[in-house]
């Protein structure tokens, strides 16, 4: 859309994972040879492609960072969700919904990308600083794969029988959540929280099996993105961060219009 309305030809490339770090580090690599007038970044590991940003900072291509940013100022600008803020917004609701007190788990995508790290901290560290009456079992990490997520959810959930809510960072953890759920026949007797909103979360907020997620902005944060990255060509100058938003979006509110607009299937 970004790109349609500014004139620009723009390249759309990713590793099939999350986990795939190596691969994303060669395909910048690739990118960077072909000499684009600007490179945006949704990095996999906060510290792995800097090397390719300082070869891109000494060719003189401008780099935007987009949903998950990097260990370095050599970004421009980076149009994100504020990670630490939605997660701490996800650990609210899910006090509140458990009913104040209990044990509850987590599951990431990984504790490599800055989004990782964010929603881990900003949902474990709302729990400890507000709500001391609610612990923490367990945080474990299944690279946004749905299975690994399954198996370490089950895990979990086979170790702590007295688990009340589960909240899963990303859109590959908590599919992994509602697959646990259900193998082990606790549909209803879990208060299950997610992030980000594909289809089978939809699904499940409108069947009752998952309580309800926070949805980032995507469209926003691509368009935001490329943007940016056509202003950064013109010489414009551009804050550090733009933040693209995000929203709580349950059983209740999924179909106004609102919530329709940023979620994706």
């Amino acid at each position: 859309q970004a790109a349609e309305e500014l004139g620009v030809t723009i390249t759309f490339e990713g590793p099939e994972t999350e986990a795939m770090v190596d691969k994303q580090v060669e395909m910048v690599q690739t990118a960077l040879d072909k000499n684009p007038d600007a490179l945006c970044l949704a990095a996999l590991d906060a510290q792995a492609l800097i090397p390719q940003l300082e070869a891109a900072q000494a060719a003189g291509i401008p780099v935007i960072g987009f949903d998950s940013g990097v260990d370095s100022d050599i970004p421009l600008a980076t149009a994100a969700t504020d990670n630490i803020a939605a997660a701490a917004l996800a650990a609210d609701k899910m006090v509140e919904l458990i009913g104040g007190s209990g044990q509850v788990a987590v599951i990431v995508h990984d504790q490599t990308s800055r989004t990782g790290i964010d929603r881990r901290d900003g949902f474990v560290n709302r729990i400890e600083s507000e709500y001391p009456d609610v612990e923490i079992v367990d945080i474990q990490y299944g690279g946004g794969d749905h299975l690994k997520s399954t198996d370490l959810a089950k895990a979990i959930l086979q170790a702590n029988p007295d688990v009340k809510g589960f909240f899963g960072a990303n859109e590959g953890s908590i599919i992994g959540v509602l697959n646990a759920v259900t193998e082990m026949g606790l549909e209803g007797e879990i208060v299950v929280i997610g992030y980000d909103s594909g289809a089978q979360q939809q699904e499940a907020i409108r069947s009752g099996l998952q309580a309800g997620a926070i949805t980032q902005n995507p469209v926003g944060i691509g368009y935001e993105c490329v943007k940016a990255a056509y202003d950064a060509i013109n010489g414009e100058e551009l804050p550090e961060v733009i933040d693209t938003g995000f929203y709580w979006y349950d059983a209740d509110n999924i179909d106004e219009d609102h919530i329709q607009a940023v979620l994706y299937d």
